[in-house]
């Protein structure tokens, strides 16, 4: 790899840190070791084409264009922490991933399809998911919990809402999101 192809490598991963909290070949080697899959495996869930997921994990190509295969990937990262936590077994682990492959996006985790309410309104779930999201694509969960212990003296309440939403579980923050209602 000459030096302009080593550049335009760092640059798309750099990219990937700042729209997905990491660099996609780290992420994506993470997913494949916690949820015991390989990489065809894992680009079958996803949606992209064995090629295209290796460009991205290597830096070759920077973003995920389609939007879906990027909740796909959220859904996978939620699913693998269930399974590290013990709530979710590596035969339920493999049902849910079959789930996420056929999903057009959005939450599949859920046990009801539901996400709003009769009248059309966002369920709590949906909500803390979306906060969550979002906080996850800005940054890694250990950059964070490091931001929350920063900010702790001085605003542990905001300090407490990073951790929460930021690096826990979803049960926890919806619980969190609750208690701060009214």
């Amino acid at each position: 790899m000459d030096a302009a192809q080593q550049e335009a490598t760092a640059r798309a991963r750099e990219l990937q840190r700042s729209w997905y909290g990491e660099p996609l070949g780290a992420l994506f080697r993470r997913l494949i070791d916690d949820l015991g899959l390989n990489q065809a495996r894992l680009a079958a869930v996803l949606g992209p084409s064995a090629p295209m997921l290796s460009q991205l994990m290597s830096g070759q190509r920077a973003k995920i264009g389609n939007p879906a295969v990027v909740q796909r990937v959220q859904a996978l990262q939620e699913l693998a922490v269930r399974v590290a936590d013990g709530s979710v077994s590596a035969a339920e682990a493999t049902d849910r991933m079959d789930e996420v492959k056929k999903s057009q996006g959005g939450s599949v985790l859920t046990s009801s399809g539901q996400t709003t309410t009769g009248s059309g309104a966002p369920t709590v779930r949906r909500v803390v998911r979306e906060i969550q999201s979002l906080l996850r694509s800005v940054a890694a969960a250990g950059d964070i919990i490091d931001a929350a212990d920063s900010l702790a003296p001085a605003h542990p309440e905001l300090a407490e809402f990073l951790r929460v939403y930021g690096a826990g579980r979803t049960a926890d923050a919806v619980a969190h999101y609750e208690s701060h209602q009214n």
